[in-house]
């Protein structure tokens, strides 16, 4: 396959977050850190955004009219559409490697651009990235695109669903838990998240985590059972494309083998895109046993939806 290209148009930094970015001669992207003197540079996988230089001169025919920096961008990158490629895709300009792990984001709060358009195109077009081999970037530059390989480990988010937890009320133990038995599986688990019990708040992380982030598996933890505030079942189900009940059936089936009250359970499991989002109960002992039943099958399941394997049965 023919490697995709691209030329760096701007290099864009702010000093304060919340403002727009000025185009500056060239920056230093520090490894695991993002740009010296950015506002956004820190210890998260939003280190450095990207915006193509195309999807701006359209939107600047239409009668914008901003300035590089003006929507937050990092980079302005000329003939490389970044919101078509997947999640895990590296950029490589200079001797700086980027790694691309979010595509758009949530808008908070309307801007100038969107006051004045009635849109704004980094939500939507925007991607972000984690620098993972310094040096320097400077307009002019070449950027070259290298896929994800196929066979690349899975990626996973752990979220625990707790009012308590979420308040620094109470240690999360369950987390902890399935986060160690995903990386001793073999998956990158990318992000885990502490939630309170609000269906609003979680159906957004979960939409944010498959949709933008791209992750292979998503589990929940906590929220699944009788009380009115547990509304996790409810909340996957809403952000859901398809169903995928054997998995969750086969955790309750294995779980009433050591507790009747398993029934109790209302836990579920469905596909949204090309993720997989699995319900599990609230305590790190039915964690680590909800896990040890379906682990080991989720390797083909998730493999399918990468496009990897075929769903032919074994002979």
């Amino acid at each position: 396959m023919e490697q995709m290209k691209g030329i760096v148009k701007a290099v864009c930094t702010s000093d304060r977050k919340g403002v727009e970015k000025h185009a500056v001669d060239g920056a230093y992207f520090k490894k695991d850190y993002g740009i010296e003197g950015d506002a956004h540079a820190g210890k998260w996988h939003r280190q450095v955004s990207l915006l193509s230089y195309d999807k701006v001169k359209a939107f600047n025919e239409r009668g914008a009219n901003v300035e590089d920096g003006a929507f937050g961008e990092n980079l302005v990158v000329e003939g490389i559409d970044f919101r078509n490629l997947p999640v895990g895709s590296k950029f490589y300009a200079g001797t700086v490697e980027l790694r691309m792990t979010q595509i758009g984001k949530e808008c908070h709060s309307h801007c100038a651009i969107f006051k004045k358009m009635g849109e704004c195109i980094m939500p939507r077009e925007g991607v972000f990235a984690e620098v993972l081999r310094e040096g320097e970037i400077h307009p002019g530059d070449e950027m070259t695109v290298e896929l994800p390989a196929a066979d690349r480990p899975f990626t996973a988010a752990v979220i625990t669903v707790s009012d308590k937890g979420s308040k620094g009320e109470r240690v999360d133990e369950s987390g902890p838990a399935a986060v160690e038995m995903l990386e001793q599986a073999g998956y990158e688990v990318v992000e885990t998240l502490i939630l309170p019990d609000e269906p609003s708040v979680l159906k957004t992380q979960m939409m944010r985590l498959a949709d933008g982030r791209q992750v292979d598996l998503v589990l929940t933890s906590g929220g699944t059972g009788f009380s009115l505030r547990d509304q996790t079942p409810e909340a996957t189900m809403a952000v859901a494309d398809r169903n995928a009940p054997g998995i969750a059936e086969y955790i309750r089936y294995r779980s009433m083998q050591i507790t009747s009250r398993a029934m109790l359970s209302r836990g579920v499991s469905v596909i949204r895109k090309k993720t997989l989002i699995v319900n599990l109960p609230g305590s790190p002992k039915a964690v680590k046993e909800s896990l040890e039943f379906i682990l080991d099958s989720l390797d083909h399941g998730l493999k399918i939806l990468r496009g990897t394997a075929s769903e032919c049965a074994r002979q």
